[in-house]
């Protein structure tokens, strides 16, 4: 491990620090009426977010008290201060715009208390560390501005009328809390034949920043909030796939297209549960019958198999259960 001094150590905590300093700036320039600096001060927060934990973990200066400081800057930078710049610039005019900021701001600290206990939980699946329960906490504060954004790019409008705006908040509110699995950066992985295309794709967006910022936002937000129902089908995919838990990502397409023919063909998954006691069941009616192969033959064509009906069938007899002595389970038709 390398030996850094406790200055260079202390360097996470400081940058949280700034976190919750911006956080509340935009409180202050939103008092002031200056919501392009609340807009500016709240990137700047998301900014120093997603750079403190990075920094501890390459100082190996991870503390408790820095998760601590984290997890309550957090709850400052983009659920306190979103809910009051938000009150301060519509909803202060309404009768129910305060319960609407305190609403936001509950719902904030229960997805980061959320977010703590299940730190040190066991994964029910490998591949959970992909995702996150419910809309992470910067990106629902990017979210909920999205109408400020607007206005601040086309000017006042139906999407800046008060009952609008508050129950956006509400919308974004319920996100936090809710049991859906959205995508983490964090774990994404760049091929490199596609980083040529992404260092394209952000000297772009940069030029958005630059030229239009707040509609550049707002679009931003608005693909991250679509992004959520392709996110539940990539998760609820994954879970019915055990062959993908441990491949790569970008190796899983490879793996869908496998489980696509498969299942066009009308096979079973590879990995399904209770094959060894089928194969086993097999193996021993092939050695039963095997000095008989008519006899095998004979009970594997019976009615009921998909073939045409045998005689004892027309005659209102019971057919015999040749495919439960093969170990075989018979297929329902829908």
């Amino acid at each position: 491990m390398p030996n850094y001094a406790a200055g260079v150590r202390l360097l996470p905590n400081a940058v949280t620090v700034l976190a919750l300093c911006s956080g509340l700036s935009a409180v202050y320039f939103a008092l002031g009426g200056r919501f392009e600096l609340c807009v500016a001060a709240a990137g700047a927060a998301a900014l120093c977010d997603a750079l403190d934990g990075r920094l501890a973990r390459l100082l190996d200066a991870s503390t408790r008290i820095g998760a601590e400081l984290d997890s309550l800057a957090d709850l400052v930078s983009f659920g306190v201060s979103p809910a009051l710049v938000l009150y301060i610039w519509q909803l202060q005019g309404s009768r129910f715009g305060w319960a609407v900021a305190l609403v936001f701001a509950v719902c904030m600290m229960l997805r980061l208390a959320r977010f703590n206990t299940l730190i040190d939980a066991e994964d029910k699946y490998p591949f959970a560390k992909e995702f996150f329960v419910g809309v992470p906490a910067p990106a629902a504060a990017l979210s909920a501005g999205i109408p400020l954004y607007l206005t601040l790019h086309f000017g006042p409008g139906w999407w800046s009328s008060p009952v609008l705006v508050g129950v956006w908040a509400l919308v974004v509110a319920v996100l936090m809390v809710s049991r859906l699995p959205t995508l983490s950066f964090k774990t994404v992985r760049v091929a490199p034949n596609y980083i040529a295309p992404l260092l394209v794709l952000v000297g772009l967006a940069a030029a958005v920043l630059i030229t239009v910022p707040f509609l550049g936002l707002a679009i931003v937000a608005s693909l991250y909030l679509l992004l959520i129902p392709y996110t539940g089908y990539r998760y609820r995919w994954l879970a019915r796939h055990p062959e993908a838990w441990h491949v790569p990502g970008r190796e899983r397409r490879a793996v869908a297209r496998a489980a696509r023919s498969a299942r066009r063909l009308g096979l079973r998954s590879p990995l399904r549960r209770r094959v060894a006691g089928r194969a086993s069941a097999v193996a021993r009616a092939v050695r039963r019958f095997g000095d008989d192969p008519a006899g095998v033959m004979q009970r594997a064509t019976r009615p009921g198999n998909g073939r045409a009906p045998g005689p004892a069938q027309r005659e209102g007899q019971q057919p015999q259960r040749g495919r439960l002595r093969l170990g075989l389970r018979r297929v329902r038709r829908r």
